[in-house]
């Protein structure tokens, strides 16, 4: 396994879920913490973060994630957020990434939504420029806020149209809070040329997942585990080859897989859906994208060029161009030619 994972380490990859906040390393969550000391319960020591992200159940996560989210009080905060996750997919051979980013929850919090966006596109054209690693936006309501918060996401992404901003999400509890309910605002992304991606499946059933695709225009899905559950579903999927945002650790964290030894990754692929790896939140949930593809291929016992082929789902799974998806692809196919 330690050759696997230095195989891994080196991997060119893209990473299709993965969360801005969600992201925020030991280093910048403490960070932000002392910066705005007195005014939150998240530690301000790296040190006792790992402590303070166990998480009970998936509201549990929610509620510690919106702790962190309550730490970024000033464009100054996002800039540093957005370059600081860049710098760490960098160090993973990450050549692109669709970050998950919600602006309600910093908007309600008081940064106005134009400064929020120069914010983030400053950052994202100095990550590009510093560390070689492309960023696009995928902007997602956030589902326990219901109606009002979809309403102000959908004016964001219409009223500031921020240059990486590619395409439209949903995000938060998937119990009680229903997937059709949100058709309208998807309907109206859809219509300006977002791509619908929204979560579901994750900690509810294989309904969750059908309501996305058929009332969300879902053309991806974030998490969709649960489609294990319904060989119609499985063989939709795998049809239409509508990919799978996967992140294996994510699900164990939150409770939504008991054990990794129980995950569906192996039915998921077995089945032939399009499946790639991702990394969700990772210093939250104690992961990297690399540590992600190292479970990943401990599951499927999977050798370099099957580890390679996820990684060339990532790209099939994209919203990249098709020249830039040739050119992640011929980078992926180059380095395992240099380790067979």
């Amino acid at each position: 396994m330690t050759e696997l994972r230095t195989f891994i380490a080196g991997l060119p990859k893209v990473e299709l879920h993965v969360h801005h906040v969600g992201s925020a390393s030991p280093r910048i969550v403490a960070e932000l913490a002392a910066r705005h000391e007195g005014r939150s319960p998240v530690p301000a020591d790296p040190q006792l973060l790992a402590d303070y992200f166990v998480f009970r159940d998936f509201a549990h996560f929610v509620e510690l994630y919106l702790s962190v989210v309550d730490l970024v009080r000033d464009p100054e905060d996002v800039w540093l957020l957005t370059h600081e996750v860049a710098r760490e997919l960098a160090r993973q051979q990450v050549r692109y990434a669709e970050l998950t980013v919600t602006p309600y929850s910093h908007v309600k919090r008081g940064i106005p939504a134009p400064a929020f966006c120069e914010a983030i596109e400053d950052a994202r054209r100095r990550a590009a420029a510093d560390f070689g690693v492309e960023l696009r936006w995928c902007f997602d309501i956030p589902g326990e806020a219901g109606l009002p918060a979809a309403e102000e996401t959908l004016r964001i992404c219409l009223d500031e149209s921020p240059d990486g901003l590619i395409s439209f999400g949903l995000g938060g509890p998937e119990i009680g809070v229903p997937r059709p309910q949100f058709k309208p605002y998807f309907d109206r992304a859809r219509a300006v040329g977002l791509h619908s991606v929204p979560h579901a499946g994750e900690t509810t059933g294989p309904q969750t997942v059908w309501d996305a695709l058929r009332e969300l225009g879902a053309e991806r899905i974030g998490h969709g585990i649960s489609a294990a559950e319904d060989p119609r579903l499985l063989a939709h999927l795998a049809e239409r080859q509508i990919p799978l945002e996967v992140c294996p650790t994510s699900n164990v964290r939150t409770r939504a897989v008991a054990r990794i030894e129980e995950h569906p990754l192996p039915r998921l692929i077995d089945a032939g859906v399009l499946v790639t790896i991702n990394s969700d939140d990772p210093p939250m949930f104690g992961t990297t994208l690399n540590d992600e593809y190292a479970v990943a291929a401990d599951l499927l016992d999977a050798n370099p060029p099957q580890v390679a082929n996820l990684a060339r789902n990532a790209v099939t799974a994209s919203f990249l161009d098709e020249a830039a998806k040739r050119r992640i692809t011929a980078e992926i196919d180059a380095y395992l030619t240099t380790h067979d």
